[in-house]
């Protein structure tokens, strides 16, 4: 079932967790997965600072309000198995630093890697695993609105020779990954922040390598 959701809303936040609780009983997976990136807010607000404002809010604050509500819940509900909360940063921000890209977009993706660990730590002997999802540039409709589908044939190839492998990560393959955190078999895994970006965040000069 599908119910709407505000990240930019506190009570929206809880109105969604409560309606998921009343049609299943409990949750036993969030993936915090909403998220807008420094194209996508450019396209809705005209001044920096209220494209700085979105980003944090939604990708930021509204996840950290998701992932509180979800953890409130765990606590109420006795479990067997363990609960999952998969929530989803970026290479830039999360693992590595990109100089020259948007410094509020990076702090969103940070702010999600930290609240992992922070609730990873807390939750060490609750029925709850924690982990974070980092993915490099991955072809997902958003990303093709907000950004390849406004490059040339040529500023394109040029561009996907800067990445990892030539390419972009399929969401499939990051689905993949979220796929095996939700299941009962990645508690060993819990508090990690996970580099999905296919070798970006250990070589991120590999972006600027190439014009030279």
């Amino acid at each position: 079932s599908a119910h709407p959701l505000d990240l930019q809303s506190a009570a929206s936040i809880e109105a969604c967790l409560d309606a998921v609780t009343a049609s299943w009983g409990r949750i036993d997976v969030l993936v915090n997965n909403a998220a807008v990136g420094s194209a996508t807010v450019a396209a809705y607000a005209d001044d920096a600072a209220a494209q700085d404002s979105a980003l944090l809010a939604i990708n930021a604050d509204g996840n950290l309000k998701m992932a509180q509500g979800f953890v409130r819940r765990i606590r109420d509900v006795p479990r067997e198995r363990a609960a999952k909360l998969i929530n989803l940063s970026s290479v830039g921000g999360g693992v590595a630093v990109f100089p020259g890209f948007r410094l509020a977009d990076g702090m969103s993706k940070a702010a999600a890697a930290f609240m992992t660990r922070q609730l990873a730590a807390e939750s060490v002997h609750l029925p709850l695993d924690v982990f974070a999802v980092c993915p490099g540039a991955t072809n997902t409709p958003m990303f093709q609105a907000s950004t390849l589908n406004m490059m040339s044939a040529a500023e394109r190839a040029r561009f996907l020779k800067t990445l990892p492998k030539g390419r972009l990560i399929e969401p499939a393959e990051i689905a993949e990954i979220i796929a095996f955190l939700a299941s009962d078999h990645s508690t060993v895994l819990h508090g990690a922040v996970i580099d999905a970006s296919m070798g970006l965040g250990v070589r991120p000069g590999l972006m600027t390598e190439y014009e030279h």
